[in-house]
């Protein structure tokens, strides 16, 4: 409870007395025996002496108000802390800073005295001055040498103790593949985090440790992978790297996830065998790693799964299990699973209508991203083809006449150009039924009996657009041989009408199909 002469100070005050109000607000501001301290309410009678022109007023809110109150003020503590500053108070350009630099509507001399007492309180040791001033330096289309300051000054922030700034200078050595100055700043943080956490009986996290930030859990991850590699040129015990996969695994990380499981089970990406001396494989704890890994969306988790369940050794081998755990990784991307799932395909074809189409569409997946193997593959699937001389026969006005007379026996024609079919094949396919989006399944056996079930690869974007566009003529027609076309003789007939004479005749080789 306030006393006789604090009773008296706050009278003074509400009548609007300067050193009153100046008096109150230091009592606020440092305590006294009949007032508690409240840095809000000592900023309200502070600001009230101040804009009574109550310099030391001023000094005192630079000095002892921190931003997280100051910006529940107005214009006018901007104004307190510009005067702060000016008058030297260094706690006040960092304040002055934190509210005008990131204000639109602040003008540029504000703006030019902000930078200043920033860059005071930065030369001053303030760690927050310094990150500040960094992000500020670094901002924007910075010029090379406003760059490099701000490089410096967040290398300074990270020194004094700044998290973000540490995990700023962290991520750019990281990018830069500076695994040397990555390890040297991260490792002891990883190690002071790794004794925070401590060691139950068992070797698991205390119950009562403090749960780990993303970031302190990317860092682990990192440091864990870089020290397996041997990056850096830093060694440490292999137990201690080993607890920083641990822990970062624990924390989500899926990247040390897939490393814990692949350590577990002893192999590689690849499921590949690594001897090791850290003891005997234990799948069941590779299963549990790798399959949180691949829930969030590591395909090589897939496939270390899929490697560990053909295992001859492992108690619980399925065949079924890891043909499912390929085909994820190759959904996802995987280039090796995609051809393996293409392989296998193909070696089942008898067993499904489709697996040959299956294989087709997993080894293009495969070549696509430089698999020599699957292009190899494809190659004896299905063959490139090389469009037959009669395909492009007819001269460019006869093809304008038979696209306006004739615009299903000209589609057919373009459609033989473009995938290499033979006559019977062009006349006789049913566009829509044969175009599987990869390929064409090129199936005449019912109406042709001497022709064989073939693919034809479907490799550009003309070919596709193409087909597209063929694929909407015949969308709403009958193409048996019962449509509009008529049968295998008709359509002969009319195409043998357009074609030039040396083609159409049995020696030109249009007839016997």
């Amino acid at each position: 409870m306030a006393n006789r002469e604090e009773l008296g100070i706050i009278k003074g005050a509400r009548t609007g007395d300067r050193q009153s109000q100046l008096a109150l607000g230091k009592l606020y501001l440092f305590g006294s025996a009949g007032l508690p301290k409240s840095a809000p309410t000592a900023l309200h009678w502070l600001q009230r002496a101040a804009r009574a022109g109550c310099d030391e007023a001023c000094l005192l809110i630079g000095a002892h108000i921190p931003y997280d109150i100051a910006q529940q003020g107005g214009a006018e503590v901007v104004a307190s802390y510009a005067r702060a500053s000016d008058a030297g108070v260094v706690a006040a350009g960092l304040v002055l800073a934190q509210l005008t630099l990131g204000r639109d509507d602040a003008g540029g001399a504000l703006r030019a005295q902000a930078l200043r007492g920033l860059k005071a309180a930065a030369q001053a040791g303030l760690a927050d001055a310094q990150w500040l001033l960094a992000q500020h330096s670094g901002a924007g289309a910075a010029a090379p040498a406003q760059l490099r300051e701000g490089q410096a000054w967040l290398a300074k922030a990270a020194d004094n103790g700044v998290s973000e700034a540490l995990y700023a200078v962290l991520g750019q050595a990281w990018e830069d593949g500076d695994a040397g100055q990555f390890l040297a700043r991260a490792l002891p943080v990883a190690q002071l985090l790794l004794q925070e956490a401590g060691e139950g009986a068992d070797g698991a996290r205390k119950p009562g440790a403090a749960p780990l930030s993303p970031q302190e859990v990317l860092l682990l991850s990192r440091c864990a992978e870089l020290l397996q590699r041997g990056a850096g040129g830093i060694v440490v015990d292999a137990a201690q790297r080993q607890r920083f996969c641990e822990l970062a695994a624990e924390g989500g990380d899926r990247a040390a996830q897939l490393s814990l499981g692949l350590w577990f089970a002893r192999m590689d990406a690849q499921g590949s065998r690594v001897e090791s001396s850290a003891g005997a494989v234990n799948f069941k704890r590779a299963i549990r790693w790798l399959t949180q890994a691949g829930e969030q969306g590591l395909a090589d988790a897939w496939f270390a799964l899929s490697r560990i369940y053909i295992k001859p050794e492992f108690s619980q081998r399925s065949v079924s299990e890891a043909q499912s755990y390929l085909e994820r990784a190759a959904d996802m991307g995987h280039g090796a699973a995609q051809l393996e799932c293409g392989i296998h395909a193909w070696r089942t074809r008898r067993d499904g209508a489709n697996n040959d189409v299956r294989a087709a569409y997993w080894l293009m997946k495969a070549a696509a991203q430089g698999s020599a193997e699957a292009e190899a593959a494809l190659g004896k699937i299905a063959p490139s083809a090389v469009a037959a001389p009669w395909s492009a026969a007819l001269g460019p006005l006869t093809a304008l006449e038979l696209a306006a007379s004739q615009p299903l026996l000209a589609a057919r024609l373009e459609l033989a150009g473009l995938f290499g079919l033979s006559r019977a094949e062009a006349l006789l396919v049913d566009v829509n039924a044969a175009d599987q989006g990869h390929c064409l399944v090129i199936d005449i056996r019912a109406s042709y009996g001497r022709s064989k079930r073939r693919l034809v690869l479907v490799r550009t974007a003309q070919q596709r657009q193409a087909l597209e566009r063929i694929g909407r003529v015949f969308e709403r027609l009958d193409c048996g041989l019962a449509g509009p076309e008529g049968n295998y003789r008709q359509r002969l007939y009319r195409l043998k009408t357009y074609l030039p004479e040396s083609l159409a005749e049995p020696d030109g080789g249009l007839l016997p199909a």
